[in-house]
């Protein structure tokens, strides 16, 4: 009688631990010299440099990709979805002004496809590096039963510091602010289980260099805003969008007026849009809408902060003020 094993029931350990040999050259290239290598550690061990903080404040997030990944599938396309992994993590956290320090990736699938799943680690590297943090371990779940042989989710883990006096929390803001926005590269990782619902499976082919363009990582221009600039409030433009996640900074009795016409609203959200018959505002609800990351300043910062970014060649826009207002969050 032939024996029932682990392997015959779906999960192959073996293929599990080639697999992490093979990736070790992209996850190596994320260590920073604050990673502790031991090799029967359970965990991974970071070193926070001594004296660099005098009462330093961990801050984490937690974060997945969404439905964005069934359009990865569909093309067949899984290099960037790791980059969008990392990114909606560490935006996240930068938005309190913290430095990113390391990741981690849960990755659960039907089948571990080592080209696929090779794949989605080297852009989840290619996230850390750009992110400046460091990618300390991870888990890959084959779990068949629960996915089908070509599905795959990815959760992803980020821990940052910040110095306890520097902690951006947009109590600061006031009257007469004005809000910069950095664009986005398009949807980012939001809006999809609306965007898969308006376009069909050849419309979301046909559109699928757009909609799978890798969400930016802000890590590199909010720590150059940081050390030169006394930054407000800092909101990443993600699920809820405008009238959620932006007015999530605001104090009571303060509102944002924004000039929807003052940046250009790239062309995907226009045919989401017309295609769906979708209302402004449920637009602005659900999609970043071409503004990825918005920073609120105070009037008289606003002039230097547009030098600075010019000269970084950072494209940016004036998007709004901040008013008095008792009874809305928003203005659009």
């Amino acid at each position: 009688m032939k024996k029932t094993t682990y392997k015959s029931s779906g999960v192959d350990i073996n293929k599990a631990n080639a697999f992490v040999k093979a990736i070790k050259s992209d996850v190596a290239s994320t260590t920073g010299a604050s990673v502790i290598r031991r090799k029967g550690a359970f965990g991974g061990l970071f070193a926070l440099a001594k004296g660099q903080y005098k009462n330093p404040v961990l801050v984490s997030s937690t974060d997945g990709v969404g439905t964005k990944l069934l359009v990865a599938q569909a093309a067949g396309k899984h290099d960037t979805v790791g980059i969008d992994l990392v990114a909606m993590n560490v935006n996240d956290i930068l938005c309190v002004g913290a430095k990113p320090l390391f990741f981690l990736d849960y990755i659960a699938c039907g089948k571990l496809k080592p080209k696929v799943l090779g794949d989605v680690v080297k852009g989840i590297a290619a996230g850390c590096r750009q992110s400046g943090c460091s990618l300390v371990g991870g888990e890959t779940a084959e779990m068949p039963g629960m996915y089908k042989p070509d599905e795959y989710d990815l959760a992803g883990f980020a821990v940052g510091i910040v110095e306890k006096k520097k902690i951006i929390d947009g109590s600061a803001i006031k009257a007469g602010n004005q809000v910069i926005g950095l664009p986005s590269t398009g949807l980012h990782s939001n809006g999809f289980s609306l965007a898969r619902k308006v376009l069909s499976s050849a419309g979301q082919k046909k559109y699928a260099k757009q909609l799978l363009a890798p969400t930016r990582i802000y890590a590199k221009e909010v720590s150059g805003l940081l050390a030169k600039f006394p930054v407000r409030g800092i909101a990443h433009i993600t699920g809820g969008a405008f009238y959620d996640k932006l007015t999530k900074i605001l104090p009571a009795g303060k509102c944002f007026a924004i000039d929807r016409g003052s940046w250009p609203v790239p062309e995907i959200f226009h045919i989401i849009q017309k295609k769906g018959k979708i209302g402004d505002r449920e637009m602005y609800r659900t999609f970043n809408m071409g503004i990825g990351m918005a920073f609120v300043l105070s009037l008289k910062d606003v002039a230097k902060v547009s030098s600075y970014l010019k000269k970084k060649k950072i494209k940016h826009y004036k998007i709004g003020s901040v008013v008095n207002d008792t009874k809305r969050k928003i203005v659009i």
